[in-house]
């Protein structure tokens, strides 16, 4: 039987900096990269790095072709790409063409690269309007009467769709069909629950990984056999 790794890729990315400190965040195919490692040091923790290395090589084998490993599940969201105007100036803004937008899309394509990795993206929101930024609300909390907002104060009030959806549907997959004995779920959020609780009753070993985030949500912990959390240490970190 093998492992199958499931990463939500919003999560994914914002603890990346903080697993993968020597790979640069902005650059889709060194994530893509970290992605690859994120598996190799789970299948390193279940077979052992010897073993693991032993049986690549002696079957001439990358890490992907290892009876060991399943699958990776990358759980994101396309993009938005939408034209939209500012709230108060209307000035026009093309999300498309956004930094944001621009990496998602080139992360998903060096992704799906990657051997046997299968990437699942849901939808974004169509109603998606303006919001006050968080910063912005405490500024308008502390001082209302001196508050005076510009376009830089709002953020985009989307939500995604079909994520969770997708992710449970493969969940009951490999559960049911018994196709591993293992799961590693990468993320922090409640809305993996019932993925966790179905896999545990058909027998499979359910991990959280919350890669050092220890403001996971304790019912996630509570339905899972173990936490093991994925942690490249920083070069300061390391003993002379």
């Amino acid at each position: 039987m093998a492992t199958a790794i499931l990463v939500d890729g919003a999560f994914f990315l914002r603890r990346f900096r903080y697993c993968f400190p020597d790979h640069d965040r902005n650059d889709p195919k060194s994530v893509a990269e970290g992605l690859g490692m994120l598996a190799y040091w789970h299948l390193s923790h279940r077979i052992g790095p010897h073993q693991l290395l032993e049986q690549i090589a002696r079957y001439n084998l990358q890490l992907s072709e290892s009876r060991e490993f399943y699958r990776i599940f990358f759980y994101d969201c396309s993009p938005l790409t939408k034209r939209m105007h500012w709230p108060l100036t209307r000035r026009s803004i093309d999300f498309g063409k956004s930094t944001e937008a621009t990496f998602r899309l080139r992360l998903h394509e060096e992704i799906r690269k990657l051997r046997k990795v299968a990437v699942r993206l849901g939808k974004l929101n169509d109603t998606s309007r303006w919001r006050l930024s968080e910063r912005a609300t405490m500024r308008l909390i502390q001082s209302p009467s001196e508050f005076v907002a510009s376009d830089d104060d709002f953020e985009v009030d989307t939500k995604q769709k079909g994520v969770d959806m997708r992710l449970g549907l493969d969940v009951a997959s490999l559960a049911f069909k018994r196709q591993v004995d293992q799961i590693v779920i990468v993320a922090a959020d409640a809305d993996f629950v019932p993925a966790a609780k179905l896999a545990r009753r058909e027998g499979i070993d359910v991990l959280l990984d919350r890669m050092g985030d220890k403001r996971a949500a304790p019912d996630l912990i509570e339905h899972v056999d173990g936490v093991r959390d994925c942690f490249l240490p920083r070069p300061k970190d390391k003993q002379p």
